[in-house]
């Protein structure tokens, strides 16, 4: 059975995570789910992923174009890379589920995040 996307999140990086939050979360009629990773601020709001920190801790968030999540990451891993997409970080535990980050043959970066 092919692979399925449930959704794709939209990467934004922004200088005020604090400024920019009200704009997002009026657009998207949400609240804000907030987070840190490996020294970035994030925060989830409807299809929107919003980070910001020092540059050296964004660039490995900035990378990667968009979040795709599925319901089986393994298998979409497995199928990815069947397709003809590498591996540049293999699942694992982070905040909000597990993820992998997978080059696509084309040249996009993209993370993977599933149960």
């Amino acid at each position: 059975m092919p692979m399925k996307i449930d959704s794709v999140i939209a990467r934004q990086r922004v200088d005020d995570l604090e400024a920019a939050l009200p704009f997002y979360e009026r657009l998207t009629d949400q609240t804000a789910g907030r987070f840190e990773f490996a020294g970035v601020q994030l925060a989830s709001v409807g299809p929107f992923l919003l980070f910001c920190g020092p540059d050296e801790a964004v660039q490995r968030v900035a990378e990667v174009s968009a979040t795709l999540a599925v319901g089986d990451l393994a298998a979409a891993v497995e199928e990815g890379v069947a397709a003809g997409a590498t591996v540049v970080m293999p699942a694992q535990p982070t905040p909000n589920g597990h993820r992998a980050v997978l080059r696509h043959p084309h040249g996009g970066v993209y993370e993977y995040v599933g149960p």
